[in-house]
């Protein structure tokens, strides 16, 4: 029990990490670039994606060392690929539902995104990329 909150703390100090990149990203592209918040939110999420990975693999999850790593990085991207279409679509719907509320709503709905997504990573990394404990 002590290793998985240790785990849930430093998975915590990662995700925050990567949103700030995620955030970041996303409203320098829409403010200053003038892209659309569903494309900045997309392009964000997938630079956030590698670092995730990176520190995910040698901080957080006892990733198997011996594992074929062409393999894991696989699927770790098939999972932060189910990841984006969940970011994009609570994006897609909190932005049209909120817009005609508030003037950036796009930048709450991230935050609500951001948050769904954080629990989908942990319970999928840590089924598929953490190593088994032997029996």
């Amino acid at each position: 029990m002590k290793k998985l909150i240790q785990q849930i703390l430093k998975f915590g100090v990662v995700g925050f990490l990567c949103f700030f990149i995620d955030y970041g990203i996303m409203v320098a592209l829409t403010e200053l670039c003038g892209i659309p918040s569903v494309i900045s939110s997309g392009i964000s999420f997938s630079v956030s994606v590698i670092v995730n990975y990176i520190l995910s693999i040698t901080m957080v999850f006892d990733a198997d060392k011996d594992a074929n790593k062409v393999k894991q990085f696989v699927v770790f991207l098939i999972l932060s690929i189910i990841g984006l279409g969940i970011n994009q679509l609570i994006m897609w719907g909190g932005t049209s539902w909120l817009d005609q509320y508030m003037e950036r709503s796009y930048m709450l709905v991230k935050i609500v995104a951001t948050a769904v997504v954080m629990v989908y990573n942990f319970i999928t990394r840590k089924i598929f990329i953490e190593k088994k404990p032997e029996k």
